[in-house]
């Protein structure tokens, strides 16, 4: 009869296979932690890139952010200021104005009646509802009514919104002045590659025969050729053509802007908040749709 031979012993009967169980674990553990790590960077990336869109602007030592919207209205303030051949102080004034009496935001409702960007009043003349919220008409109603005091151009911020205003806290005005001066430097050329976006990818763009007309009826500018996705501006002066390729990156939300370039120097919606290349600048301004 063969010899008895001592059975296992607990621990080998046990051990092994609780080894195997253990090395065909490692490997789905492995895939587990990195798909788990890959997804934890994609969602951080996807909350970064969608969540927070926003626009920052630097002049003068101070640095302001606005989302994409206040920007866009923003320039569009800014550029009728030029169109209608009025100082950066103009700007200033309707810009504070503005970030107080709506954040800069065209608001369908208000105090009583008051509506839009400036919160105007059809019952006090400044137009029917419906013209109250088109930003050209609501901006030119300002600036007309700016333009009616002599000396606004260096009147004190408070004094001179209240008159076109008529606000029942005039002198909440002066806690905006340095928004309105940042945004005003910037968006009316004399603070070059002072405002860079952060935006989304263009899901959607608008024809570069449309942003030409914008452009006109904005700031006055007429030498646009429009081009197959694209258009090239060529601005009287230095000045102008930041203007127009600042205009161009705070409204780029709205035309799907791609890329805007002014000389060499480049802003590459796809760049992040790398903002504007290096290089030369000029007086030729190109906006790339799509």
């Amino acid at each position: 009869m063969p010899k008895n031979r001592p059975g296992p012993t607990l621990a080998d009967s046990r051990g092994r296979p609780r080894a195997r169980r253990r090395r065909r674990w490692v490997p789905i553990l492995l895939v587990v932690a990195v798909v788990g790590t890959a997804g934890w960077f994609g969602a951080r990336f996807l909350i970064q890139s969608v969540v927070n869109p926003e626009c920052t602007i630097k002049a003068g030592g101070i640095t302001e952010t606005f989302d994409p919207d206040q920007t866009a209205n923003a320039a569009l303030i800014a550029a009728l200021s030029i169109e209608r051949g009025m100082p950066p102080r103009a700007a200033t004034i309707a810009l504070t104005t503005a970030f107080q009496e709506s954040k800069i935001r065209n608001l369908r409702y208000g105090d009583r009646d008051s509506l839009g960007l400036f919160q105007q009043r059809p019952s006090q003349g400044w137009g029917t509802k419906e013209q109250i919220l088109d930003p050209v008409h609501a901006t030119n109603a300002f600036y007309d009514a700016l333009e009616k005091y002599k000396g606004y151009e260096t009147a004190d911020i408070t004094k001179i919104a209240q008159r076109v205003q008529k606000s029942g806290f005039p002198e909440a005005y002066r806690d905006h002045e340095g928004q309105g001066r940042v945004l005003a430097s910037t968006l009316t050329g004399h603070s070059p590659a002072g405002l860079t976006c952060r935006l989304d990818a263009v899901k959607s763009s608008l024809t570069p025969q449309r942003v030409a007309s914008d452009l006109s009826e904005q700031m006055g500018v007429t030498s646009v050729r429009p081009g197959e996705g694209s258009l090239t501006v060529t601005a009287r002066d230095r000045t102008t053509a930041w203007a127009v390729a600042q205009w161009a990156v705070a409204r780029a939300e709205i035309y799907g802007a791609s890329k805007v370039s002014i000389g060499d120097r480049v802003w590459d919606r796809a760049a992040g908040d790398e903002g504007w290349s290096a290089g030369a600048d000029g007086t030729t301004v190109t906006i790339e749709l799509g």
